[in-house]
């Protein structure tokens, strides 16, 4: 296992800046998300990282060892890309097997690796299969044994599962997370599925426009977001926001109550709803609507019991505790700490 870290990291695309001075740090043997919308510059990070992208500025350390100029073989880094790369002529023992051929290692240990890697991710009766005899999720296993039997020091995973249809992804992630933790293997996994970054991560590093906008540990991220970007792009549904004269006040839709449910020593905060919608979704109900003193085209959420009486049309007195709420800067959008 090795912690991985980059100190000011750049790279620049003639007059864009992909990332833009990044400092991050893993911890050993962790599952790291880089997470954030398309274009955020987290791919070209992780190639930095991998050794496909040489970095216009900083530094990138491995185990310790500045990485900078020196090829992947030589990083012990293993990256398993959004398609999965298989060669569609060869078995499956050949497809894992690939990178051992190509680093000379004799036969006997090239057929060990591979057996072990297989029946570590569970595809031990696929190995005489061609890949197109696969299911996509037995696809994604290949390409992690093909990594996995060079005994790499760190995974770098870039959407691994994006290709995968919604249930098949849940289960490969629980399949994924196990793998992980069994092997130890510090790993860095991007994605701009924020479900998936934060039912998968020790920490995420949230980025926009090339930069870090919070690191921290899903729980953190959520309850405590950084900045206005943040509290919206982590939650589903996201953080309400409520722009005031002086300052932006946030809530999560499900801190957002009728004002019968707070105790008295809770003394919430107030606000007029109007409610637009109701949506029903099984174990929940999202009401959609307004509040009453603010802009009427900003709309707010409320997650409530399904067996709420709350009724389409009708406004209510509805509450958010003191601890729920989160204050932002309406200029910068960076959070404001305690009720400025």
């Amino acid at each position: 296992m090795s912690v991985v870290e980059v100190r000011g990291l750049t790279k620049e695309f003639g007059d864009m800046v992909a990332v833009d001075h990044v400092d991050l740090a893993s911890r050993e043997g962790e599952f790291l998300v880089l997470l954030g919308p398309s274009g955020c510059g987290k791919t070209t990070l992780l190639r930095m990282i991998a050794g496909l992208e040489e970095p216009t500025s900083g530094e990138i350390y491995i185990g310790g060892e500045k990485m900078n100029g020196l090829p992947p073989r030589i990083r012990k880094v293993a990256m398993v890309f959004q398609s999965y790369a298989l060669y569609p002529h060869m078995t499956v023992a050949r497809n894992i097997a690939f990178p051992l051929r190509a680093e000379g290692v004799d036969k006997a240990e090239q057929d060990k690796r591979v057996r072990w890697a297989a029946e570590l991710l569970g595809i031990d009766r696929y190995l005489d299969r061609r890949p197109r005899q696969l299911s996509g999720g037995e696809r994604q296993r290949v390409a992690l044994a093909r990594a996995l039997v060079r005994e790499p020091n760190v995974f770098l995973l870039d959407e691994p599962l994006s290709n995968l249809d919604a249930k098949l992804r849940a289960a490969a992630r629980d399949d994924l997370l196990e793998f992980q933790r069994r092997v130890g293997i510090t790993t860095i996994y991007v994605t701009h599925d924020q479900v998936e970054a934060m039912g998968m991560g020790d920490r995420i590093a949230v980025m926009r426009d090339g930069k870090i906008r919070q690191f921290g540990t899903p729980e953190e991220i959520y309850s405590d977001p950084a900045d206005t970007f943040v509290a919206t792009f982590i939650g589903s549904p996201p953080m309400n926001l409520l722009e005031g004269e002086h300052r932006v006040v946030g809530f999560r839709p499900e801190n957002f109550k009728p004002i019968g449910e707070f105790t008295e020593r809770d003394v919430p905060s107030t606000f007029r709803f109007h409610v637009n919608r109701s949506e029903y979704l099984g174990s929940d109900r999202f009401l959609y609507g307004v509040v009453e003193g603010y802009d009427e085209n900003t709309k707010v959420i409320a997650r409530v019991p399904v067996g709420s009486t709350i009724a389409e049309g009708a406004t209510y007195e509805f509450g958010v505790a003191a601890a729920d709420l989160c204050y932002f800067d309406p200029r910068t959008g960076k959070r404001l700490r305690g009720d400025a």
